[in-house]
């Protein structure tokens, strides 16, 4: 039987249905949400994920200050507009799109961001505090992650976790975020990573698989047991003549293989990546309403 699939395009506007009636809300008692966007340079898929980005703040009501900047932007101009949003009442969330031209430094940029304005979740501050459990912006993508779980019943109190990928934008956040003392975590965490011996003596133990290794094929099903949830970050383009583009999109687990296995299991795509937005979104109307004494 095959796996049920978890519907992460369903999941987000679910969410983003709640955050419009939250952002109506607080309107009516004068605040309205705005996020600060920059964006360096003219990378095809940044300038995508960031139209992305500003349509997603439009269709909910946030207000969006939108810096489109040339690749040659030096790093002393990009601090400065930093700072002017730091600075700036009506922005509560900053987003710095990455990566950044060579000749800026991106830790020097996301250090120079307020971190109460931290949306993104990826001041040291922020990952501090997620380390100790502590109130903070979670990282999006990891959050969405959480989210779909959630939403999707899936118990995790006491399940095992094996998370595949030890990257700073997923696999570590996302490990540390499930095996905290609270709502949709509680778990036991394996990390497992390129340097691991034997990963499949690991992922056959795995109530819940999180594949961010970045590499299709990275779970196969012969490495699942049966009944397992999947969730699947990965997003790698693989040749394919059939199709006009030249190219399909697949994640980092086989399929069409481990949903026969699985109970439930994300798409590529419209499975984590519809999360990653959405949980930017949260975080920038939660940093609205703490800036107005209303968290």
């Amino acid at each position: 039987m095959s796996a049920k699939i978890i519907d992460g395009k369903q999941v987000a506007a679910d969410i983003r249905k709640e955050l419009k009636a939250e952002v109506s809300a607080l309107k009516e008692k004068g605040v309205v949400p705005g996020l600060g966007v920059i964006l360096v340079g003219a990378d095809p898929a940044s300038q995508s994920y960031v139209t992305a980005k500003e349509r997603a703040c439009e269709n909910i009501g946030i207000y969006s200050d939108d810096n489109r900047l040339s690749a040659e932007t030096s790093q002393e101009e990009l601090l400065a507009l930093v700072d002017r949003m730091n600075n700036d009442p009506k922005i509560n969330g900053i987003l710095v799109q990455l990566p950044l031209p060579k000749h800026i430094d991106e830790p020097t940029v996301l250090l120079a961001i307020d971190p109460d304005k931290d949306v993104d979740g990826f001041h040291p501050m922020s990952v501090g505090k997620m380390m100790i459990g502590e109130d903070t912006f979670l990282p999006c993508t990891p959050h969405g992650i959480v989210q779909l779980l959630l939403r999707s019943g899936v118990e995790t109190e006491g399940a095992h976790v094996v998370v595949v990928g030890r990257s700073n934008i997923v696999g570590k956040p996302v490990a540390n975020m499930l095996l905290q003392k609270k709502e949709g975590a509680n778990a036991t965490v394996t990390l497992c990573h390129t340097r691991t011996k034997d990963m499949a003596h690991f992922t056959r133990q795995a109530d819940i698989i999180i594949a961010a290794s970045g590499w299709p094929n990275t779970i196969t099903a012969d490495m699942v047991k049966d009944g397992v949830v999947v969730i699947d970050v990965g997003v790698n383009r693989v040749d394919d003549a059939s199709r006009e583009r030249g190219y399909r999109l697949v994640g980092d687990v086989d399929f069409d293989a481990v949903k026969e296995k699985a109970s439930l299991i994300t798409p590529v795509p419209g499975g984590v990546g519809p999360m990653t937005i959405t949980m930017l979104l949260y975080n920038t109307v939660e940093s609205a309403k703490r800036a107005n004494g209303m968290a």
